[in-house]
């Protein structure tokens, strides 16, 4: 069987060049797979912590119970179920707030914008995505704490809604940059050829660029998703830490994340209270990878109706 012109190619290269294209080769892998080894050694370090644990959990009670009582002298309870309701209820907030602002600010700097006008929006997007987010935390706190208890119905501006705004500008660089990255991916060609048809600018955004880049700006929201769901700092101190189902925009509550992030520095190590802050974070592995798994098949079906 004759061999292809690249194969001849590569075959008649100089050793050393051979040897350091197999060098790099093997550099990337090992970069692959430590990112694999990372997660995996993170995972098993949490694991390890919170193991012991494991069997004595009455889990109907742990995650369908609001009852946080892990100091207890007389009935300790590890009810997580407020907990988790008010991460999922903070990041579905979020979300709704960022992700039209999010993917519209990507269309525009990708479609709409140019010149030095496009490049300071840009700039601006990339520090909001660099602010800490403990001063995140201190706006929340100083700023739009005030701004609900004077200009919404609220009786405290620690609450959901005031966590979820900061989530939300949060999250936004994430979106622009990676669904700018996605429209700007989309060939040319399909621009010209729905100018050519007699499109105007939206209509080529709408029914042409928005279809083709689906996958990508699908990544981007749920990468949007993924930041929300990990952040401690600016929950803890913008939600009001109080652990109770959500039943307004206006209620404060208590997310995953900021439990572990309050509690853990005052647990005696090796204690059922340290071992179970640890199994909460099991659980926050546990949701990151079912959106993680979702993403991936949204994205493998939505390229698969496209291609």
């Amino acid at each position: 069987m004759s061999e292809t012109p690249l194969e001849t190619l590569r075959r008649h290269r100089p050793r050393w060049d051979r040897v350091g294209e197999r060098a790099v080769e093997g550099l990337i892998r090992l970069c692959g797979y430590s990112a694999i080894l990372f997660v995996l050694g993170i995972f098993l370090f949490v694991f390890r912590e919170g193991a012991p644990l494991l069997p004595k959990l009455d889990w109907g009670r742990v995650l369908l119970s609001p009852e946080w009582y892990p100091t207890s002298r007389m009935h300790v309870r590890y009810g997580v179920a407020a907990m988790i309701a008010g991460t999922l209820s903070v990041t579905a907030l979020a979300m709704v707030l960022a992700v039209p602002f999010g993917l519209g600010a990507a269309i525009f700097v990708s479609e709409f914008c140019t010149g030095r006008v496009k490049e300071t929006l840009k700039i601006v997007i990339e520090l909001l995505a660099a602010i800490p987010s403990i001063v995140w935390g201190f706006i929340g706190l100083s700023v739009t704490n005030r701004l609900i208890q004077t200009y919404l119905p609220a009786p405290v501006g620690l609450n959901l809604f005031n966590a979820a705004c900061l989530l939300a500008l949060m999250s936004v660089p994430i979106i622009v940059s990676i669904g700018e990255d996605a429209l700007k991916a989309v060939p040319d060609s399909y621009r010209e050829a729905a100018l050519a048809l007699g499109a105007t600018r939206w209509q080529t955004v709408y029914r042409v660029l928005l279809p083709a880049a689906r996958h990508g700006l699908l990544a981007a929201v749920l990468l949007g998703v993924g930041r929300a769901i990990g952040e401690t700092m600016a929950v803890l101190m913008a939600t009001g830490h109080a652990n109770q189902f959500p039943r307004s925009l206006f209620d404060p509550i208590r997310t995953l994340t900021a439990t572990i992030a309050a509690e853990l520095g005052e647990t005696a190590v090796g204690s059922d209270h340290y071992r179970m802050l640890f199994v909460i974070g099991l659980m926050l592995f546990t949701i990151t990878f079912i959106v993680n798994l979702l993403a991936d098949l949204a994205v493998r079906g939505v390229r698969n109706k496209t291609g």
